[in-house]
């Protein structure tokens, strides 16, 4: 009995030994169990980023995007928390190549795909993602629902059921508009889901609809609606569309004669649309999530590294990329496990994290894994986007 009680005190002097061990090394290999055997934490998180580097999206989404995360990653890996690794994917631009990129990246054994701009990729892909149990992080998409394919989806942007209607209020009060008329893209996911969740908000503030003009992606020539709205004399027109359409669709409005006191409403503009629909887009008035003047924590900080490293002005969806990836890495370090469903379970309790996204910067996630901060409402004034209040 004796032996037996010291080779039992041995044991245990040897198991708390291995654990004062492990706790004490520079970089702690934590393993645990995924219901199938075990993951090893080293320090290096494989991280999936799927971007359009090539097709109608590149320069518009996905090469800022791309640059976005890059900073980010750098960054991150120099404070030494995490370690974030990347496998970088090009979508094409075009849906079936969100749907393989995914598919290739869960199939590697990435911990979380980030990336995906589009909601149509996004809605086509995330199936993917879910069933593979990998996270699919978009820094971009903002089509109402798609957060809610699956526990493993989550989104930056906000989502257009968060920010069409706090928008409207916002320039309603000011504005006084009492009837409109909407344009939108009938094939885009994103486009239709905003003009609808624009009808409903609309109607429920009791604005007076009189026409919804469509059209279809890859348009040119936006005239023949942009006539018809003139005729009607509505106070405000709604554009609900992809970046390249929004450019052709600010810029025409001059060419045909919009009258300047119909007030130019695009949910998504940013100065990218801005500066290619020329003065056309004076005074056209948008809702977004970041803007390089917004006094969020680290904000200017982050402007100021991104003109260093890439020599140009950050755009909205690269900073949006950026923060998404720090979203990112806190739950990872929160959940001091590269296993996708520790780090599902982690962002789904990310509350008042600090960004650089809206005017206070403080990010958390909603039930359904869309972001909620406060929305930053912009105007064009002297060709830049200023503070509409």
């Amino acid at each position: 009995m004796r032996i037996k009680r010291i080779i039992t005190f041995v044991h245990a002097l040897a198991i708390v030994a291995l654990t004062v061990g492990l706790l004490n090394c520079d970089r702690l290999d934590l393993i645990l169990s995924d219901g199938e055997g075990t993951r090893m934490m080293d320090g290096d998180v494989p991280i999936g980023v799927v971007v359009a580097l090539t097709g109608k999206h590149a320069e518009p989404y996905g090469l800022p995007m791309q640059r976005g995360f890059e900073l980010a990653r750098e960054e991150i890996n120099n404070l030494g928390d995490v370690n974030l690794t990347f496998t970088t994917v090009d979508d094409q631009s075009t849906a079936d190549g969100a749907k393989e990129a995914v598919r290739h990246l869960v199939d590697q054994g990435v911990s979380a795909i980030v990336g995906l701009a589009i909601s149509t990729h996004l809605k086509a892909a995330a199936p993917i993602a879910q069933q593979g149990k990998v996270i699919a992080f978009s820094s971009v998409s903002s089509a109402a629902g798609l957060s809610g394919i699956g526990d493993f989806i989550f989104r930056t942007s906000l989502a257009t059921n968060i920010s069409i209607p706090s928008g409207l209020m916002a320039t309603q009060e000011k504005l006084g508009y009492k009837k409109v008329a909407t344009i939108y893209d009938e094939i885009d996911v994103y486009s239709k889901n905003s003009n609808e969740v624009l009808k409903g908000a609309l109607e429920a503030n009791g604005v007076e609809i009189l026409t919804m003009e469509t059209f279809r992606t890859g348009d040119t020539d936006f005239s023949r609606q942009l006539t018809n709205i003139i005729a009607i004399k509505p106070d405000a027109l709604f554009i609900s569309a992809l970046s390249q359409e929004i450019a052709q669709i600010v810029a025409q409005t001059s060419d045909v004669g919009v009258p300047d006191n119909i007030d130019i409403i695009v949910p998504d503009l940013t100065m990218d649309e801005v500066q290619k629909a020329g003065d056309a887009a004076e005074g056209a008035i948008g809702f977004i999530g970041w803007s390089t003047i917004s006094d969020a924590p680290g904000n200017q900080t982050f402007v100021q590294n991104y003109r260093a490293k890439y020599g140009i002005q950050p755009e909205p969806w690269a900073a949006q990329s950026y923060a998404t990836l720090y979203v990112l890495a806190n739950a990872i370090k929160t959940a001091q496990s590269p296993d996708p469903a520790a780090i599902r379970d982690a962002l789904a309790q990310t509350t008042d994290f600090p960004t650089i996204l809206g005017r206070s910067g403080k990010f958390s996630f909603n039930p359904d894994g869309d972001a909620l901060y406060d929305q930053i409402i912009m105007v064009v004034k002297d060709g830049e986007l200023q503070f509409f209040e």
